[in-house]
């Protein structure tokens, strides 16, 4: 350990026995009965040292009122340097402060709540832009023609009407399996309707949330569509934000979590500052005599009525 560094953890004896400057000073920044008893010195560096009081105000339980005292070198006399509140190592503290996207839980939308998405959303990308080149995800993308190539085709010894055993890919039983037609019964007309009534009563036009909403499901990047017949009138949300998340939704159904009702802008950065430091303007504390709309005289009787 260097003499500097000792130096620096040593309280300066002149700075350690200014208790009563720093408390009246702290008394000054503080209301009446406020400032407690001296909670202790730490020493900031070379004739600079630190006092504590104990702040008796209600609500700052464990905050310390610390009063900075320097003194310059050779010199005798003490000066204040700053005064300021901080909270002590047992101090009430505020929680931490969370944006409003991390406080936000699955759940906590209500009818005529609106929740903006941001431009660059993870969850969203672009749909149909008007471009002849296809979106990445799409089956006729150049990626996925790639993929295609690069797969090894199976060719067979002969016509399948030559081969002992027929292929399985592609025949009558294989497309049965594929399309759920080799189940012992389906879904009737009836079934379909009832439960698409069952649908449209939980998550359909007529609820609240549909009712306060800025737009409907069918214009959502969140709805992901379904096959067969109920797939002209429903789908399933992707919303985890949304009451409806999982749920099978009217395209007529909505909710303030739609992808399209309000974007977030990106927050606009401040110029930096620009400081002048090659003049100075002055700022005098009182307001000279002759500035007033009223002309100072010394008679006040004489004085003309008005404001100064």
């Amino acid at each position: 350990m260097s003499a500097a560094t000792t130096r620096s953890r040593t309280p300066d004896r002149l700075c350690a026995e200014a208790v009563d400057l720093a408390r009246g000073a702290a008394e000054e920044a503080a209301a009446p009965g406020v400032v407690g008893e001296h909670a202790g010195v730490v020493a900031e560096g070379d004739r600079v040292v630190t006092h504590f009081f104990e702040c008796k105000e209600l609500g700052y339980r464990g905050w310390r009122w610390a009063v900075t005292v320097a003194r310059a070198s050779r010199a005798k006399v003490v000066t204040l340097d700053e005064v300021v509140l901080l909270p002590g190592p047992d101090a009430l503290l505020a929680p931490e402060w969370v944006p409003w996207s991390e406080r936000l839980r699955p759940g906590d939308m209500g009818p005529g709540d609106l929740l903006p998405t941001d431009a660059d959303d993870l969850r969203l990308e672009p749909g149909y832009t008007g471009v002849d080149e296809p979106g990445p995800n799409a089956p006729v993308s150049d990626e996925m023609a790639e993929l295609v190539e690069a797969e090894d085709a199976e060719v067979t010894g002969g016509t399948p009407a030559n081969l002992p055993v027929a292929p399985s890919r592609g025949s009558i039983a294989a497309l049965a399996d594929e399309l759920g037609l080799r189940r012992a019964r389906v879904l009737s007309r009836y079934g379909l309707h009832i439960a698409a009534d069952r649908w449209e009563e939980a998550f359909g036009a007529k609820t609240p949330m549909a009712q306060a909403a800025p737009a409907t499901c069918v214009s959502c990047g969140f709805l992901t569509p379904i096959g067969g017949s109920l797939g002209q009138a429903f789908g399933v949300c992707a919303n985890e934000f949304s009451p409806a998340d999982g749920h099978v939704v009217s395209l007529t159904y909505g909710c303030g979590g739609h992808s399209e009702a309000a974007v977030m802008p990106k927050p606009p950065r401040p110029a930096p500052p620009v400081v002048d430091e090659t003049r100075v303007d002055p700022f005098p504390l009182r307001p000279s005599p002759d500035s007033g709309s009223v002309p100072a005289t010394t008679d006040e009787d004489s004085a003309e009525l008005g404001h100064s």
